[in-house]
């Protein structure tokens, strides 16, 4: 029985990242024999164990064939006389499947140090098209090592179309998805997801709301890089920028859907898209299962961004009903995410991606103006009940009214 440090853990150190999880793969072992040692079967497909003490997890050697649709669709084998090479050669990408002995010598038959090397993410072997959900992996192993100079191999790229092609992405259920979806939104470059995405075709089948943008042309007076797929691309490499939330990432993906469903007729203007494009994220999130405050900062980063942007020019009634809208008195929070998601769609634009953005603050000193009405002085007042909440509105009004008129 040998044991081997595999994947992540041994990538990650070749690339000098920190490593986070290691796995361990378990080379001429039974079931029987890691229970006898202490260690807890954990799989049901097949056998994972976890370390008595350690708690990290040890699978044995096994190998894999494909006998139905989807990532699913496999017949696992794991016996004492699978090698490690056959349990290197399943694994997705050169670059994740590379093994290191107790002894810490490497063991790399795919060649993944010189794709390491090169910077190339590139699949094991032809079996790389029987997992659907590779796609969604490579785009998002595309994404996290954007920064190190990284590229999907063309030859990766073609079979990535391929399964694409064949249909198999409709076999993924929506919980994996969502998940590869809240790792990439999760990098430094979430943006090379989507485009990788993209240049494989699975964007339209992933996310077609987005896909539907590319070739929608906008104004070049407000958007030089004319194209709104372009522009939300763009958009969401901005909001990475600004902060690691990645829900505002999510919503600065999803702010302009509602361009894709203007017709034709109508471009480059594209007026009424913040409100078309509140169903289709709607849509979209429970297509993917994807978590409601994702949903709800989209919806609203699509409903009232063009609010924000128009921020210093609104009528009080429209900056309160934004406010009220967007619950910012009581969930603060959120409102700061939404004006980091309109701030990214305001510098997600060719050649203005340093930009300040002052809207952001006129609307925080609108919530602070708003947030200093005292309640205890309405109730003094002799205000109750429903009364209340009219006089608050009003009593925000008027200071609205007195704060914008400064500007």
């Amino acid at each position: 029985m040998k044991t081997y440090k595999v994947g992540g853990a041994v990538r990650d150190k070749l690339l000098g990242l920190p490593v986070k999880d290691c796995d361990w793969v378990v080379v001429g072992a039974t079931p029987e024999a890691m229970r006898a040692e202490g260690y807890q079967q954990v799989g049901r497909d097949f056998p994972v164990f976890l370390h008595p003490v350690s708690k990290e997890e040890y699978a044995l050697a096994r190998t894999e064939r494909k006998t139905g649709v989807g990532y699913t669709g496999f017949t696992v084998h794991a016996a004492p006389d699978v090698t490690l090479e056959q349990d290197l050669e399943r694994r997705d990408l050169t670059i994740n499947a590379i093994a290191q002995a107790e002894d810490g010598s490497l063991i790399d038959p795919f060649q993944g140090q010189r794709d390491i090397a090169q910077k190339i993410l590139r699949h094991v072997s032809p079996a790389f098209v029987e997992d659907p959900l590779r796609v969604l992996r490579v785009a998002r192993f595309a994404a996290r090592f954007h920064h190190l100079g990284f590229r999907v191999a063309e030859e990766t790229q073609a079979l990535m179309r391929e399964i694409v092609a064949a249909g198999e992405l409709d076999a993924l259920v929506p919980e994996r998805v969502w998940r590869e979806f809240a790792l990439a939104l999760d990098t430094s470059s979430p943006q090379i997801f989507i485009a990788t995405l993209k240049h494989c075709h699975a964007l339209a089948v992933i996310l077609p709301e987005v896909d539907k943008l590319y070739g929608v042309p906008q104004p070049p007076k407000y958007h030089p890089e004319i194209d709104t797929g372009l522009h939300t691309l763009m958009a969401l490499e901005q909001a990475a920028l600004l902060c690691a939330h990645p829900e505002v990432r999510f919503a600065a993906l999803m702010h302009d859907v509602g361009k894709g469903a203007i017709a034709k007729a109508r471009w480059p203007y594209l007026r009424g898209h913040e409100a078309l494009g509140v169903d289709l994220i709607e849509s979209a999130c429970k297509r993917l299962k994807a978590p409601n405050e994702f949903r709800d900062l989209a919806r609203l980063t699509s409903l009232y961004h063009t609010h924000c942007h128009r921020a210093a020019h609104l009528e009080p009634a429209e900056m309160l009903e934004a406010l009220e809208a967007l619950d910012a008195f009581r969930k603060p929070k959120r409102f700061e995410q939404f004006l980091l998601a309109c701030e990214a769609d305001a510098r997600g634009r060719l050649g203005l991606e340093k930009n300040p953005y002052p809207q952001a603050g006129v609307m925080q000193e609108a919530y602070a103006v708003c947030n200093g009405i005292d309640i205890q002085a309405i109730l003094a007042d002799g205000f109750r009940d429903a009364a209340i909440g009219d006089e608050l509105h009003q009593r925000r009004l008027s200071a609205l009214q007195q704060f914008l008129e400064t500007l």
